[in-house]
């Protein structure tokens, strides 16, 4: 530009009123870091949530930005692994791409955010559900924008009365997450009457899911509580019904997803569970999002897409009431806020960092000649119970 002395004098008037680094904090882009499962046992809900976080980018860039912030970002595989997830997560804040988001896994996200004071970064999870992280584990750069496993209690709780099955076993990944599902069906069932014959605790990584099984159609059980995840459940899905046990009343927890759906032909049909995002949700947000999503992909977004895209824009969210990018100003912004999400308008809680939201249950049935979940019943944020007193931020 050739500056006139006109240019020149108002130059030198901005930079007396606006410092120069409010000047460029204006400009500063919103930089994400998505690290999330491309590979290993979680790759399936990575490639979905990956697609939802870039939607959600290029939506907000093709609108103007974010605070009138254009949104960049990087992508790293966590290989499905808490260390390789903390080692990648590690390199893009310090890159500074320090807003992350998108591992699946609990212990993945656990390990990421007990570094996130060290790298000065935040990290929201939109899957990961282990009370854990906003219980004794939470942190104060960490918020989660997805159903913790408490919700989901506090939801079967109302729920299980309502299914007429006794006695149950359950199988549940062995590690945090499938641990504490375990732990808490066995609670509510015998709150309601019901009992727990056997439970199972597959590896991560099972391929052959015969022997457990076996064992589940040997015991005096009319029901099952399934906590599996990725090429696991995709796994189990298929030899349940080879074996018949898909006689019996299956309940997922974080079980009916659309990727295990198609991938499995008609083995999920008729199977119950919890369903953390519905493209049948009635906010207007959540319409505007899904006419938008049917115009680019030709479909309804899948229950991991939902999710990750309700984290994305807590993270925008979280930039406009800052009006700042800075980790600890979004933090700060954040905590205790009130705000539209595709659920509705929910809540920030400001004790542990979890969003409050509504809780649904529903049922894999066709839906235009497609096996898709469908919500059954909508539970109010009403029914939860408060902050975990093990929480201290």
């Amino acid at each position: 530009m050739h500056y006139t002395p006109l240019n020149k004098l108002l130059a030198t008037m901005l930079c007396a009123v606006v410092p120069l680094s409010a000047i460029a904090e204006e400009k500063a882009p919103v930089k994400i870091g998505a690290v999330t499962s491309l590979s290993g046992v979680y790759s399936q809900q990575g490639e979905e949530v990956l697609r939802s976080i870039k939607f959600a980018v290029e939506e907000a860039n093709a609108a103007g930005g974010v605070d009138g912030r254009q949104v960049d970002i990087e992508v790293s595989d966590d290989e499905s692994t808490p260390e390789a997830g903390r080692r990648v997560a590690e390199k893009l804040a310090r890159d500074g791409h320090d807003l992350l988001i998108g591992a699946i896994s609990s212990s993945i996200s656990m390990t990421i955010s007990k570094s996130l004071k060290r790298w000065d970064a935040l990290y929201f999870g939109t899957l990961s559900k282990a009370d854990i992280l906003t219980g004794k584990e939470c942190s104060p750069r960490m918020f989660r924008t997805n159903h913790a496993d408490n919700m989901d209690l506090a939801m079967m709780r109302q729920w299980l009365p309502s299914v007429e099955e006794k006695n149950f076993g359950v199988i549940a990944a062995d590690y945090t997450w499938g641990q504490d599902s375990a732990a808490f069906f066995k609670q509510v069932a015998g709150e309601q009457g019901k009992s727990v014959a056997i439970s199972l605790f597959p590896p991560l990584g099972t391929t052959d899911f015969a022997p457990y099984i076996a064992q589940l159609m040997a015991a005096d059980i009319d029901g099952v509580w399934v906590a599996l995840v990725g090429r696991d459940a995709i796994a189990f899905a298929q030899q349940a019904e080879s074996y018949g046990l898909t006689s019996k009343r299956l309940i997922g927890h974080a079980f009916i997803f659309d990727y295990l759906i198609k991938a499995t032909g008609d083995a999920m049909q008729g199977v119950w569970g919890n369903i953390g995002y519905g493209a049948d949700i009635d906010t207007p947000q959540n319409h505007t999002f899904v006419a938008a999503w049917q115009q680019e992909f030709g479909r309804l977004p899948t229950e991991n897409e939902g999710q990750a895209y309700n984290g994305m824009q807590v993270i925008f969210e979280g930039v406009r009431q800052a009006g700042s990018v800075e980790p600890e100003a979004v933090a700060d912004a954040l905590e205790g806020a009130t705000f539209d999400t595709v659920y509705g308008p929910a809540t920030m809680r400001a004790e542990d960092h979890q969003l409050v939201i509504p809780n649904y249950i529903g049922q894999v049935e066709e839906v235009d000649g497609v096996l898709h979940p469908v919500i059954k019943r909508r539970f109010a944020p009403s029914i939860y119970a408060g902050p975990a007193a093990d929480c201290s931020l």
